[in-house]
């Protein structure tokens, strides 16, 4: 797998774990009055105490932290870009001339096989109808 796709496999990773972890930490979050206005919320029951919401975060946060040093690594082992902006266009200009020189090539391939595949019908043609009318070949 090449380093772009590494990255983008790692920040979907990243995206996933940060989301687990906030909806994990959402669900499990002990209820708070938000305004008077609002009644007060139910206690906590026996079954809720059993989670122990203060050590969940821990691993949900650790994976995330290990994730980002990940993408980290990856983003480091990328190629640095050799010469700057102007390199590059240049560089890009060079693959630009290049991919035109090879469409035009395949064009010239292609025209010359569409006028080869017509000669094939025509003596396909030919001879079909020769077998047809029982004709020999001239």
């Amino acid at each position: 797998m090449d380093i772009i796709s590494q990255l983008q496999e790692q920040a979907n990773t990243i995206a996933a774990l940060a989301f687990n972890t906030f909806g994990t930490l959402q669900r499990d979050a002990a209820p708070v009055r938000l305004s008077p206005n609002y009644p007060e919320p139910p206690p906590i029951t026996a079954e809720d105490a059993a989670v122990n919401v203060s050590e969940q975060p821990k691993p949900l946060s650790a994976a995330l932290i290990k994730a980002a040093k990940q993408f980290d690594a990856l983003v480091t082992a990328l190629p640095l870009s050799e010469g700057g902006e102007e390199a590059q266009l240049k560089r890009i200009a060079e693959l630009q001339a290049e991919n035109d020189a090879v469409g035009q090539e395949l064009q010239r391939q292609l025209e010359a096989a569409e006028m080869e595949l017509k000669q094939v019908q025509e003596l396909f043609g030919q001879a079909t109808d020769n077998c047809l009318n029982l004709k020999k070949p001239d």
